[in-house]
């Protein structure tokens, strides 16, 4: 669910994928609760001050995935699930509040799926997607491989796009008055309405004390009269968020046309303090409206009382996106830019597994992930839910490896063998092999992409701009989260191997990347010289 991000909303370009030493693969070729973090307080002024604000922002604090033997547990398998909002948040704790993140608020496969990758497009008309890999040397362990692995949609030209049927559930509750929540989710909202078809509609339900129906369904041939109903929203009171939500539900169901798109986006720092009677009967509400058709997307503003758990719980049980919003370039990418992928889906219950061969491969780590991972027997069964694939999305993933001629992590038996019962296959140069199921949108037998991947000793430097980039993007994100598996891993070198792949940077991200690298090295560096006082130093 990341994913293109550069496109406008209608526009869907493709890219060229740039030439590199390392060996690429592409299925194309191939036939067939939480933790709370506290900011810390401010110096106390001399004068008169008012009572310092509670900071109750909250993530979930997910153990990262460890090594795993592959004789053991020679299948990972996760849903292409991904959000984007880890890595905004991220850049605001970085450039807004000059500090660096709590760890636990870094998630990889979100930073490493912020960006674009140029993978090619399907050349099949039935596969909705291609499945892509490449593997060079670790660059924070040169003893281990990395291997990325990539999923391109199909790109769906604007004539095909179906109507949209938007239902913004807004919060005006007083917690959202700050400039970067509601006036920012404002401005953010009117670089959609600029984008709007005539077959496009956009409903407005706002929820404080009391929900209520402030733009009924509107055509997108009627900018005037929703700016109007946007200008026209303040914040205050408290938050009722379960009774906007099932306000926001009915519109959308009524609303609902055959081959509409029908999706509701809350907007909110997610400060459900009133309203539903918890946390688990919102879930369930989402879970149950999804059946109907109506999908639910969360958009995160603010700071001080974020609740990023919440919210990508909703979105996920929503068979939606999460994304955070820190400032207007941010609103208008994913408002805007990204918008279309979610306007049309490709695939639905979307997974990947990946086998390794025990011949070629003794561990292997999954970067991230760790609130996607599904069981081995998930993969062929049907009725478990995944993620949805929408039209040029992206997802990627990383993998390190611990080759079978690199020293051991752990040291053979003595008293009995390491995996009783084990017999090798037929040796095979085969490193691992990457299999993508997935069924159509209106529900189907689910269908299967495979791709073998052999292995490789070229070095990072010799990788695509794909591979080096995604791995400066995994070391910062290692270093964020204080990974017990960084190892070699420094800003200095993230920050060469970003730069190294700059080819392609239409909209400046990467080089904003660089900067953000640069800011946390800098902020890295004070925290060790000047540790808090009770030695915490985040």
């Amino acid at each position: 669910m990341n994913l293109n991000r550069l496109r406008p909303l209608w526009l869907l370009a493709g890219g060229l994928l740039l030439p590199a030493c390392a060996p690429q693969y592409s299925s194309d070729e191939v036939v067939d609760q939480a933790s709370v973090y506290e900011m810390p307080p401010a110096a106390p002024d001399q004068a008169e001050t008012p009572p310092p604000v509670v900071n109750t922002e909250s993530y979930a604090r997910l153990p990262e995935n460890r090594f795993e033997d592959v004789r053991q547990a020679p299948l990972s398998t996760f849903a292409i699930d991904v959000d984007p909002a880890s890595y905004s948040n991220v850049r605001r704790f970085l450039t807004q509040n000059h500090q660096l993140p709590p760890p636990e608020a870094v998630r990889l496969e979100e930073l490493i799926n912020y960006f674009h990758y140029d993978y090619p497009q399907p050349q099949r008309p039935e596969a909705p997607a291609t499945l892509n890999a490449e593997v060079a040397r670790c660059p924070w362990n040169p003893a281990h491989r990395l291997v990325l692995v990539g999923v391109q949609g199909r790109e769906v030209a604007k004539a095909a796009l179906p109507p949209a049927n938007l239902v913004f559930l807004i919060d005006v509750s007083g917690s959202m008055s700050d400039e970067n929540k509601l006036p920012l989710l404002k401005a953010s909202l009117r670089e959609l309405v600029r984008e709007l078809r005539p077959q496009d509609y956009v409903s407005m339900v706002v929820y404080a004390g009391a929900a209520g129906l402030v733009l009924p369904p509107t055509s997108g041939s009627r900018p005037a009269e929703i700016l109007a109903a946007l200008d026209n929203l303040e914040a205050g009171g408290s938050t009722a968020g379960g009774e906007g939500l099932r306000l926001a539900y009915q519109v959308a169901r009524q609303q609902a046309r055959p081959g509409t798109t029908t999706r509701i986006v809350l907007a909110t720092d997610g400060d459900f303090n009133v309203g539903e009677s918890s946390d688990e009967a919102m879930e369930q509400l989402v879970t149950q409206e999804r059946q109907s058709g109506v999908f639910l997307s969360v958009l995160g503003f603010g700071q001080g009382n974020l609740q990023d758990s919440k919210m990508e719980v909703l979105a996920d049980k929503g068979n939606g996106n999460y994304a955070y919003i820190d400032n207007l370039n941010e609103g208008r990418r994913v408002l805007v830019q990204q918008f279309g992928g979610t306007l049309f889906t490709l695939a639905k219950d979307v997974k990947v597994q990946v086998e390794f061969n025990p011949a070629q491969v003794q561990h292997y780590r999954l970067l991230g992930y760790e609130n996607r991972l599904l069981a081995a027997e998930a993969f062929n069964d049907d009725t478990k839910d995944a993620g949805e694939m929408g039209a040029g999305q992206q997802v990627t993933a990383l993998y390190e490896i611990v080759p079978t001629n690199a020293r051991p992590a752990v040291d053979p038996l003595k008293y009995q063998t390491t995996a009783p019962g084990y017999t090798p296959a037929p040796s095979s140069a085969e490193l691992l092999t990457v299999k993508l199921r997935y069924q159509e949108p209106q529900g189907s037998p689910s269908r299967l992409i495979s791709l073998p991947v052999s292995g490789t000793d070229s070095g990072i430097e010799q990788a695509s701009d794909n591979l080096r980039f995604a791995a400066a993007v995994a070391q910062f994100g290692m270093l964020l989260r204080q990974s017990s598996y960084r190892g070699t891993a420094s800003y200095e070198a993230a920050l060469r191997l970003a730069e190294s792949g700059q080819n392609r940077d239409a909209d400046g991200s990467r080089r904003e990347f660089a900067e953000l690298v640069r800011r946390a090295a800098e902020l890295g560096a004070t925290a060790q010289r000047e540790p808090t006082a009770d030695g915490q130093r985040y």
